[in-house]
């Protein structure tokens, strides 16, 4: 997806819907579903024609200009301190600014994503809530997929059940909720249709890609103290601790029905991902 989706008319037509994150793992999938929809779309991005940028307030007014509806997509994650303060302050301007719709994309037993959610539900435009499992796609587009590639993913995690989610379901819900009536003051807490433990993603994983992959549970300061010596921030290494050690704690041990409420079929499941995934090579063994 490029910068240059938005055409000059979009710019004053006040059709445009603006993706923040348009770039990242969800931003860009919901992106190619409003182009390929004929949406005149804007990409939220430090890079884009119009940058955008969550830390720099004096790009938000910008990119607001002439955009209809909004997709709020948080980076790195709305748990990092300060972020529901600034997706709150931004849905508010963007609300002043005239965009008349908000999708935010939110995580699952996160107490500060709830209070995002909050602070974008009294911004003063029509909103919907996409709150999220855990991606399929972090076995494939994050940082398991070097360990999946070379047989061990090791992770400070042991026999949680976790309703792993498409990200492609997740950007059809936004996209749906961006462009169609009727999903104005919705929550749809996202899942995949059952829950695995990673050692059973691992394993489906391993099934699909033809060859062995183990996983293997660590102690949380172990990992830790790894990602340290790999040069990892410490913000990054803070998040990851806060994931594995809250959010992966059994809270989230549960199936929700918010794929089917917004889109009318089952959502996607794991073993279909692992297939697709596997059938691109991505996954191979490497080299000897």
């Amino acid at each position: 997806m490029s910068n240059s989706v938005e055409t000059t008319a979009a710019t004053t037509s006040n059709d445009t819907v603006l993706v923040t994150g348009g770039t990242g793992k969800t931003g860009r999938r919901v992106a190619e579903l409003l182009a390929a929809r004929g949406v005149p779309t804007r990409i939220g991005s430090r890079s884009a024609e119009i940058p955008f940028d969550w830390n720099d307030r004096s790009t938000w007014k910008p990119v607001v200009q002439g955009v209809r509806a909004a997709y709020l997509a948080y980076y790195p994650d709305l748990a990092v301190p300060g972020a529901a303060e600034t997706v709150g302050a931004f849905a508010k301007l963007a609300a002043e600014e005239g965009v008349e719709r908000l999708v935010v994309l939110s995580g699952r037993g996160e107490p500060e994503a709830q209070q995002a959610e909050q602070l974008v539900m009294a911004a003063g435009a029509q909103w919907t809530v996409v709150r999220a499992a855990w991606f399929f796609q972090n076995f494939s587009e994050n940082f398991m997929v070097d360990p999946v590639i070379q047989g061990e993913v090791a992770l400070p995690v042991d026999g949680v059940l976790e309703p792993f989610v498409d990200a492609d379901d997740i950007a059809e819900v936004a996209a749906v909720a961006l462009t169609e009536d009727g999903h104005h003051g919705e929550i749809y807490e996202v899942t995949g249709p059952r829950m695995l433990t990673f050692a059973e993603a691992i394993g489906e994983i391993a099934a699909a890609a033809g060859r062995p992959v183990e996983f293997v549970p660590v102690p949380m300061d172990a990992y830790a103290q790894v990602l340290t010596e790999l040069g990892e921030p410490d913000e990054v290494v803070w998040l990851i601790r806060y994931l594995f050690t809250e959010v992966l704690d059994g809270r989230n041990s549960h199936l929700t029905d918010g794929v089917k409420r917004a889109l009318g079929r089952e959502p996607r499941d794991f073993t279909e991902y692992a297939r697709s995934v596997a059938a691109t090579g991505l996954w191979n063994a490497p080299a000897e």
